[in-house]
């Protein structure tokens, strides 16, 4: 990734107290086109343009809405700020949630943008970082379009987890809440119907399974996903999976299409109906007549807990460290 241009003086709106700084963001006064992203998107479109003669896998990777959010003061125009509309939260939405799962949450981020009146404009260059994404996703489209692969390349869309602007206390990921978890996936591929919408939950491990089948080629045994060529072919289509996510050791989410169930480490839960509760307000976990969602839900959880690698060090430690 090229250098990124930084704002003077710097940070420019966040504090040295979280990430040294980097939990920051500011409209440049630059072009797109200096931004670190368009200069890999740029070198991309390259490839795009020109014949290629074996198969390519091009991964292009867009940092933003990573922070800091830098973007051109053009992007932050798209959103006034006094049309900005801040996450629906419910005052305690903590309260019902396990002492585990508080302290995942970085409520002293919530408090310090609350306290310093910056909430609106965190959320704002978010936006703005995402509209700046989405334009550079655009050019790679053009540049697909007008070269000479356009109908005969699989294009996969994702994002590494989902973001956190407030939404019970908490900023950014590590988390196990639907927020932090739930990410874009947008498949388009020669051959298969195009513009469906799937609700069956799904896993990033899944496209590696089924860019092999798009691809004809055959798939290592060992990989843990599916592929998901059944539901681009009828988004409709019938499932009972229920998807895993880990966030540090023995906690983990169980996503199934209706519920969300998570266990911690100490063995404390939430449980949360999508069905009424989309924003994940009310733990249901205690109450008696939801044991058996609970009890069909737990049957997902990994039956052994792999041991941190040691060359990662203490995730606990550096977590705190990076707070």
């Amino acid at each position: 990734m090229p250098q990124e241009i930084k704002p003077d003086p710097f940070p420019a709106n966040g504090t040295l107290e979280f990430y040294k700084g980097h939990f920051d963001w500011a409209a440049l006064d630059i072009e797109d086109d200096e931004m670190a992203d368009a200069k890999v998107v740029s070198w991309a479109e390259t490839q795009l343009l020109k014949e290629h003669q074996k198969p390519l896998f091009l991964a292009v990777g867009i940092y933003r809405p990573h922070i800091p959010w830098y973007v051109p003061e053009s992007w932050f125009d798209l959103y006034p700020l006094d049309e900005v509309e801040l996450p629906e939260i419910q005052e305690g939405d903590l309260d019902d949630v396990p002492e585990a799962g508080r302290a995942m949450a970085r409520r002293t981020w919530q408090q310090w943008i609350v306290d310093e009146g910056k909430w609106r404009d965190a959320v704002r260059a978010y936006l703005a970082s995402i509209s700046f994404a989405d334009a550079m996703v655009g050019r790679l489209l053009d540049a697909l379009d007008d070269g000479p692969m356009a109908k005969n390349t699989v294009v996969v869309l994702w994002s590494d987890h989902g973001y956190h602007l407030g939404h019970k206390e908490h900023w950014e990921k590590f988390a196990l809440w639907e927020q932090t978890t739930h990410v874009p996936l947008i498949v388009a591929a020669p051959g298969m119907p195009s513009g469906g919408a799937c609700s069956r939950p799904v896993s990033l491990l899944d496209i590696y399974p089924t860019l092999s089948e798009l691809c004809s080629t055959e798939a290592p045994t060992f990989l843990e996903g599916e592929s998901l060529v059944p539901w681009l072919n009828d988004p409709a289509a019938s499932s009972d999976r229920a998807i895993i996510t880990t966030q540090g050791f023995e906690n983990h989410a169980v996503r199934s299409e209706r519920w969300r169930y998570i266990r911690y480490a100490d063995g404390s839960e939430e449980l949360y109906d999508h069905s009424k509760d989309p924003n994940e307000f009310t733990n249901l976990a205690k109450h008696p007549e939801y044991r058996p969602v609970i009890e069909e839900h737990a049957t997902w959880l990994p039956s052994e807990n792999a041991q941190p690698d040691p060359a990662s060090g203490d995730w606990r430690k550096d977590k705190k460290a990076n707070e």
